[in-house]
């Protein structure tokens, strides 16, 4: 069976021989190699002529995607942006929620110091009035009102501090929050 396969082979390439058929095909195919080369020599003169204008291109095109890029990242960004904004608006609330209790607390704190401040300067005020009785009952409840005065006053202020303090130190904390979140 191989050799009469093998002999039905060699019968068909001598009738194409013999025919021309196979003379055409490797001059078809000789041609056409002979063009291929012909352009790509065209080309690569075209290329040599002028190299300025095809590197231009190629840069224009690379600009061009990477507008294209950027546009895309911007759209993403701003869809992000979005998705994120029910979330952003929670988040701010309940940080304004804790400012508030953290506020009320400092107040709180405040008040307490300061009523602390009030209690121990009437046991100074008491244990010295009983020390010195002998002394002039309006000159000690002058001196008595304007140290309770000064005290206050000093209370107020340190509160007042404490308050800031705390409010500075929450809004940093949201600022630095909300950077994150971006």
């Amino acid at each position: 069976m191989k050799k009469v396969l093998e002999f039905g082979r060699k019968a068909m390439f001598y009738v194409r021989v013999l025919s021309g058929y196979e003379e055409r095909r490797i001059r078809s195919y000789r041609l056409q190699l002979e063009k291929r080369l012909r352009l790509a020599q065209e080309r690569k003169e075209a290329v040599k002529k002028i190299p300025e204008q095809l590197i231009l291109s190629e840069v224009r095109k690379m600009v061009e995607e990477m507008q294209n890029l950027n546009k895309r990242l911007q759209d993403m960004e701003s869809d992000i942006n979005e998705y994120f904004k029910p979330i952003d608006k929670e988040v701010e609330s309940i940080i304004n929620m804790q400012m508030e209790k953290e506020k009320a607390k400092t107040e709180m704190l405040g008040a307490m110091y300061k009523q602390a401040m009030l209690e121990k300067a009437e046991k100074e005020a008491a244990t010295e009035l009983t020390s010195a009785e002998s002394a002039d009952k309006a000159k000690m409840d002058v001196m008595r009102s304007m140290f309770k005065q000064a005290l206050l006053e000093k209370a107020e202020a340190e509160a007042a501090a404490e308050i800031q303090n705390s409010q500075n130190e929450t809004k940093a904390s949201l600022s630095s929050h909300q950077a994150q979140m971006r």
